[in-house]
């Protein structure tokens, strides 16, 4: 049984208000991810106090950056139940975690936080985290060739600090 919509209404708009594109089936997940040459980030929204004081004011936080995912969009995870579950099985390696953040190409995960990674930290750290994943994964193309290198440099040390 999931959550009653009246209840999860307002933590869905505190994304859907930024623009992000909510996704409550498989096929909408499927129709997304797969986009060709895409950079996607999708953010498995959850009723928890991380969620609510880390996990969206961070997402929010590192939308206003420059360079950005050609698509974010969210599910919300004991609500759209068979779209959180297709989310997760495009994050293979990781178990099931909400919230989470992942960003993809092509179907193919490139970067995942899971809700370990964001109860402990500020949503400005989390925003941090994220604007380095853009620059690194979300630049165009000739500048995302120059930044592969900075994938194996400090934002890796970056993202194992909130292992």
């Amino acid at each position: 049984m999931s959550y009653p919509e009246s209840f999860i209404g307002p933590m869905r708009e505190e994304l859907t208000r930024l623009g992000v594109q909510e996704l409550r089936t498989s096929g909408e997940v499927d129709a997304v991810v797969r986009q060709k040459s895409a950079t996607v980030m999708v953010v498995v929204n959850s009723m928890c106090g991380c969620a609510a004081g880390k996990a969206r004011p961070g997402v929010a936080l590192a939308l206003r950056h420059p360079v950005k995912p050609d698509v974010v969009a969210t599910v919300f995870a004991g609500a759209d139940i068979e779209a959180t579950e297709r989310v997760r099985s495009y994050c293979t390696g990781y178990p099931p975690s909400s919230p989470s953040i992942a960003i993809l190409r092509d179907g193919q995960l490139l970067y995942m936080l899971e809700r370990h990674q964001i109860e402990n930290q500020t949503a400005e750290t989390l925003a941090h985290v994220l604007t380095e994943a853009f620059d690194t994964l979300c630049a165009p193309t000739a500048q995302r060739a120059q930044a592969q290198s900075f994938v194996l440099g400090p934002w890796s040390e970056v993202a194992r600090c909130l292992r």
